[in-house]
């Protein structure tokens, strides 16, 4: 099992001595990876579940700061968890990203996308919020075909995205199309994971059976679309004082990696609470 944390700045804060600290000492430690999480606008009135957001959080871009912490780390693996991708356009996105993978040589490779909770969020940026799952299904594919295309160019006629002869420079770093985990709480989020992912990484708060189902599902998913299910990688977020008894049954679950997150509120405090975490499992030497 390989271990990542994650960084949320409407928590953290968005100074850069603290981020790049944060993602410093996860690297030192043997953290696989840094995950930052990602909403584009806020409003009065946001709700997800029974938890109102203040309108005022720090939700600062992910992929800026995934690029600022490229900068001055030299191993650590960039992620999202998640990005939204149906508020994104797929045509610019891809050179976004793939400019990041290769200015980090291939470390954008925990890319998680969902699709979003806030209906306001949607109309803010002109997103029909009821048809966004479906715009990320054409996102994911025409992401795809542009890290994938040559000289001669991609097209795509779909729904949402209609392109013809679209030539997008540069590829990420090794040429090949970055993997795209997929990120969500329901049975769609974990069929779009077997359809067209490359990971599932479920969220929200669900009974352990239900996780299970939603696991089974993205395989048996995987298995119809003519996929190979055992190339789903399985990533779990887990908490900060998860207990050897937890971390077997992750194991015996299938996980292959886990994400956990500072709880503290100071940097020194949460640098210890990730020492300690990094001691007790010894994520330098991921064990079986």
């Amino acid at each position: 099992m390989r271990f990542c944390v994650s960084y949320s700045t409407p928590f953290f804060g968005t100074d850069p001595d603290r981020l790049l600290g944060y993602a410093r000492h996860a690297e030192e430690l043997g953290f696989e990876g840094i995950y930052l999480p990602e909403h584009v606008v806020g409003y009065r009135g946001a709700r997800i579940g029974g938890f109102e957001l203040p309108p005022d959080l720090d939700y600062a871009d992910p992929l800026d700061c995934l690029s600022f912490i490229a900068a001055g780390t030299e191993r650590l693996l960039l992620g999202t968890g998640v990005l939204l991708l149906p508020y994104h356009h797929p045509v610019t996105l891809a050179k976004r990203l793939a400019t990041i993978d290769r200015l980090s040589r291939g470390r954008l490779r925990l890319l998680t996308i969902g699709l979003g909770a806030l209906p306001g969020e949607a109309e803010a940026v002109g997103v029909d919020f009821a048809s966004r799952g479906r715009r990320a299904d054409e996102a994911i594919q025409l992401l795809r075909l542009l890290w994938s295309g040559d000289v001669d160019g991609v097209g795509f006629d779909g729904e949402f995205f209609t392109v013809r002869d679209l030539v997008s420079y540069p590829k990420p770093y090794g040429s090949d199309p970055l993997p795209i985990h997929v990120g969500g709480s329901s049975r769609a989020a974990a069929r779009r994971a077997g359809r067209f992912g490359d990971g599932f990484l479920p969220g929200g708060a669900v009974m352990p059976q239900e996780r299970a189902r939603q696991w089974d599902l993205a395989r048996s998913t995987a298995a119809e679309a003519g996929r190979d299910p055992n190339q789903l990688e399985y990533t779990r977020l887990a908490p900060i004082d998860m207990t050897e008894e937890r971390y077997q049954a992750y194991l015996g679950a299938g996980v292959d990696r886990v994400v956990v997150s500072a709880t503290t509120a100071t940097p020194d405090e949460q640098h210890e609470e990730l020492a300690r975490f990094a001691e007790r499992f010894d994520v330098a030497r991921p064990r079986a």
